[in-house]
């Protein structure tokens, strides 16, 4: 068996007795790593618990398609690392900066354009080790695909936002990097492009991303759907050559391509740049098959229909939620503008039956309510 060792087996002994302290004292403790994501969610408050030291890939065996990493190290440090075996984290972890890291990766659940093909975050995590609030390091799940033993527990871990404990070290699935790539751009409206992507949603294609986007800050700028294919070099070749058939588009070059596809996970694209200091970016999470929405707002949609992003006011909060829940779906106040959202929550209410299995988990694994109070 091929592995790589970084760092021998040790406890986090620093970090567990600012817990133990904070704990008895009743002190909240806002959870830091690369503090790319402090925009998401409501604001923490506490004294920060910093996961800056606490780094370094524990170990990476390639022929077991599993890594082993501690919660400080970054999201660059990683992917390099996969990369140099051919390896890959599948559902493409958004970066927002270039200290971003695994353990903010896995407790904000957070996924990139490949999301809807490959899976989420939580998909993905095998086990995974933390401290709760008694300052207790406890471990959950393991290090192959085939241990099951506490599976979900590590799993809830994954978009708990820091609510419920410290996460120290995660064991995660990889992938092998996909054979063939491609990209097909064609010109369609909103209406034209989910209905095309669920035709081809229905057929046996290689469909791994999808992006449609029409850029409303320029005079005539056209509607465009992306979708990306991977997988067997015949299979994607096929697969171009159908989908090509079926609606006028062209083929992209990878080289170009790539970065346009990197820029979408990390939010850098023209659209991403707030059109004015009222405008919040709003984050509605829907089935794939949910029609256009008729909000009159730009969007940008991702994941064959599912994520659709949109700039429009605080003021539209009641208007863009319940046109997400008419679909069975849910909206989120991803980003505020610069004039800030006062009065609006970030996300949507909890029903009363997820509420209550949040508050027992909070209940269990932080008793004194120390951790990023207020979070979510």
């Amino acid at each position: 068996m091929s592995a790589m060792i970084s760092h021998v087996a040790e406890e986090p002994v620093q970090l567990i007795e600012q817990i133990r302290a904070a704990s008895g004292a009743g002190t909240p403790l806002r959870i830091v790593g690369g503090d790319t994501k402090r925009f998401y969610g409501e604001p923490a408050q506490g004294e920060v618990l910093s996961m800056a030291a606490w780094a370094g890939i524990v170990s990476h065996e390639p022929t077991e398609l599993v890594i082993t990493v501690r919660a400080g190290t970054s999201l660059a440090e990683v992917e390099a690392a996969l990369a140099e075996k051919g390896q890959c984290l599948a559902f493409e972890p958004p970066h927002f900066g270039e200290g971003s890291t695994v353990g903010g990766m896995v407790a904000a659940g957070l996924s990139g354009p490949a999301r809807a093909s490959a899976g989420g975050v939580r998909d993905f995590v095998l086990g995974c080790r933390f401290i709760n609030g008694r300052g207790e390091l406890l471990t959950f799940g393991g290090q192959v695909m085939k241990n099951v033993a506490g599976y979900d527990v590590s799993r809830i871990m994954a978009g708990s936002m820091g609510t419920l404990g410290l996460i120290t070290e995660v064991s995660l699935k990889v992938l092998p990097v996909a054979p063939a790539e491609a990209t097909l751009v064609f010109t369609l409206s909103q209406h034209d492009a989910l209905e095309q992507l669920h035709r081809w949603g229905g057929q046996p294609l290689p469909l791994n991303a999808s992006c449609w986007v029409r850029d409303d800050t320029q005079a005539n700028s056209p509607e465009l759907l992306f979708v990306r294919l991977r997988g067997a070099v015949a299979a994607v070749e096929a697969a171009c050559e159908r989908m090509l058939r079926e609606a006028a588009g062209e083929r992209m070059h990878n080289t170009q391509a790539a970065p346009d596809w990197a820029d979408c996970r990390d939010h850098r694209l023209p659209y991403f740049e707030a059109p004015s200091p009222e405008l919040c970016l709003w984050r509605l999470s829907v089935p794939q098959t949910a029609p256009t929405l008729g909000l009159p707002h730009a969007q940008l949609i991702e994941w064959h229909g599912a994520q659709r992003w949109m700039w429009a006011p605080a003021s539209d909060a009641a208007r863009i939620r319940a046109a997400a829940a008419a679909v069975n779906g849910h909206a989120s106040l991803f980003r505020t503008g610069a004039n800030g959202a006062t009065g609006v929550p970030r996300f949507d209410q909890q029903s009363p039956a997820i509420a209550t299995i949040t508050q027992r988990l909070r209940a269990e694994f932080d008793p004194a309510g120390i951790f990023n109070p207020g979070r979510t």
